[in-house]
């Protein structure tokens, strides 16, 4: 019958065995290594070792061994595992990171895993590998706008005031101007979708007319009062402020947010407004149309109605709008504005000094 090598313990390389047995911070592993040695310690064989604690005769042997070869530094480190050599340098994967970071390929401008891999000598695997280990994403963009606007906090204080802590007895109305929107009609029938093909459209289209949506977001329940225009003059927005003064409660005052635009600075609309005192008009700062409500009802609408759309006639394009309005109003949502006006002014702070660095 063979026997397993015996294994002598100091008493100092028992008492830290023991506490790694016991130990509840140390890794499982660890703790299981140092109860085969020690058991190993008291005369134990392989087989009885592995019985006792659950794991094969060939693991007991296996970290007899290597206890006996290498000490307790043996048990802390596993051994070298076999497989294949890393095929890419460090300094390739370097060169990779730093071409994809402060490089431009030629004739083009974004880098794509093709070119990338041609310049560099590596699959396109491989660079598509290094650039998801780095969080790199070359093909993709975002754009950006930093407003310089010199009465940016005030105007942004003032609004996200109104968003956080509306006035009682008022309403808070989000309003813009949606315009040149399209009535496109595509020159032949697309295909419908179906398993394995996308649904198909035309490039090229025949144009039935345009059309202007004035909108006003209620951010107390998220209702939308609009009506669509020819243009997009004083007069038509003089139309508009007039539609909001019989839609909305008399007794209420109105906290109108708009951007920029001249429309609504006319002296005329000036003057309609001095005979409406209930009419309140806040401006978002220059450059600043993220500020406004409205605008992402907008984005929903394009995307979910008119991107796609198919409009045989400029009325076509009119009552979808409309009923799309009305659906929206039928279960409103409000938008949950959140974000302090001291952490919108952090974060453009970060940004212009991110921009003053380049």
């Amino acid at each position: 019958m063979r026997y397993a090598q015996a294994v002598v313990l100091t008493v100092a390389q028992r008492e830290e065995l023991r506490g790694y047995a016991r130990g509840r911070s140390v890794s499982v592993r660890l703790a299981e290594r140092a109860g085969i040695v020690l058991l190993a310690s008291e005369g134990r064989q392989d087989q009885e070792i592995g019985r006792e604690l659950g794991i094969t005769r060939q693991k007991a042997s296996r970290w007899r061994k290597r206890f006996l070869q290498l000490g307790m530094e043996g048990l802390r480190k596993d051994a070298p595992r076999p497989g294949r050599k890393r095929a890419v340098s460090a300094t390739k994967i370097e060169e990779i990171v730093t071409r994809t970071l402060y490089e431009t390929p030629a004739m083009a401008t974004p880098w794509s895993v093709r070119r990338m891999a041609a310049v560099s000598g590596v699959s396109r695997a491989t660079v598509a590998r290094i650039w998801r280990a780095h969080g790199l994403k070359p093909h993709l963009f975002r754009s950006f706008k930093l407003s310089h606007d010199p009465q940016f906090r005030e105007k942004l204080e003032d609004i996200v005031g109104l968003y956080l802590s509306p006035p009682e007895h008022a309403l808070v109305l989000s309003c813009d101007e949606k315009s040149q929107i399209q009535a496109l009609d595509r020159t032949q029938p697309g295909l419908p979708l179906k398993t394995g093909r996308a649904g198909t459209m035309t490039h090229d289209y025949f144009r039935h007319g345009t059309t202007t949506l004035f909108a006003a977001l209620n951010t107390l329940d998220g209702t939308i009062i609009g009506t669509c225009l020819k243009r997009h003059r004083h007069q038509e927005w003089l139309k508009f402020l007039r539609l909001l003064a019989r839609e909305t409660p008399s007794d209420k005052t109105l906290h109108l947010i708009v951007d920029n635009y001249a429309t609504h600075k006319h002296p005329k609309v000036k003057a309609w407004l001095a005979r409406h005192p209930r009419f309140h008009t806040h401006f978002t700062p220059t450059g600043a149309s993220w500020l406004n409500m409205i605008e992402r009802f907008f984005r929903d609408l394009t995307q979910n109605q008119l991107r796609r759309g198919v409009f045989h006639s400029l009325n076509d394009l009119l009552r979808t709008i409309h009923a799309y309005i009305e659906n929206h109003n039928d279960q409103p949502k409000p938008i949950i504005w959140t974000a302090k006006a001291s952490d919108v002014l952090e974060k453009v702070k970060r940004a212009r000094q991110t921009y003053e660095k380049l």
